[in-house]
């Protein structure tokens, strides 16, 4: 079972490369609580993005479930497979004149600068979202972390500690895109994660994505731009 998407099929992925110096390989798991240990206190589980896109494909639920299945039942060789491929590709980069880069928690949030793969791979960048504030400055100069939001009443210490960094802070959002947010500018989010990893003190603004049950979501990890205004009013 071969770990790393390499050849960019994942739309942000493929936006986020294009026309720069990097190529990035990205892994993507099926979320649980494990895997995603802050997403019921975020309450973003049920409008997860796991299920849209090419994820509403059998064949790529059935790979993303195989690949969690395989990190829970042989961590060790999980772990040893994915610095190999991780090796492979870094080569690969080197050899086309590219910079190779790394999404390893494309619907996942694990903490992969405790198994030191950011610190194996010295001259390669990885970057990602978390929900997991207390990683935030803790990561290798290498491994850049963006924070994501939700208005959720249990997370809000997650939220509290973000916003006493200088991480960027993705927010989802419904209705249109604010100027700025929680006190902070707000940038199209959707044009490169190579941009925005690199910003400091804004807002990393999101479209909210997805079919009708997502676009129906009441999560509070959605902020509905015409709620917000008329709260304001």
């Amino acid at each position: 079972m071969k770990l790393l998407n390499t050849n960019a099929s994942n739309a942000k992925i493929l936006k986020s490369q294009t026309g720069t110096e990097y190529l990035i390989a990205s892994l993507s798991l099926m979320p649980d609580d494990l895997i995603c240990p802050a997403r019921h206190i975020a309450e973003c589980a049920k409008p997860c993005l796991e299920d849209t896109g090419r994820g509403v494909m059998i064949s790529v639920k059935t790979s993303r479930s195989s690949k969690s299945a395989f990190w829970h039942q042989d961590n060790n060789k999980f772990i040893m497979q994915l610095m190999m491929e991780i090796a492979r590709f870094r080569r690969y980069c080197l050899k086309q004149g590219k910079k190779p880069a790394f999404r390893l928690n494309t619907f996942s949030d694990i903490r992969w600068e405790q198994y030191g793969i950011p610190q194996a791979f010295p001259d390669c960048l990885f970057y990602d979202y978390t929900k997991i504030s207390s990683r935030l400055g803790k990561t290798p100069d290498n491994y850049r972390l963006m924070f994501s939001y939700s208005a959720a009443l249990k997370y809000k210490n997650q939220v509290t500690r973000a916003l006493k960094t200088d991480v960027p802070i993705a927010a989802v959002f419904r209705g249109g895109m604010p100027a700025s947010f929680l006190g902070r500018r707000v940038i199209d989010g959707d044009k490169s994660d190579l941009i925005n990893m690199y910003s400091k003190n804004i807002i990393v603004g999101l479209k909210l994505k997805g079919g009708k049950r997502i676009q129906a979501s009441t999560s509070p990890f959605i902020i509905d731009i015409n709620q917000e205004m008329e709260l304001a009013a």
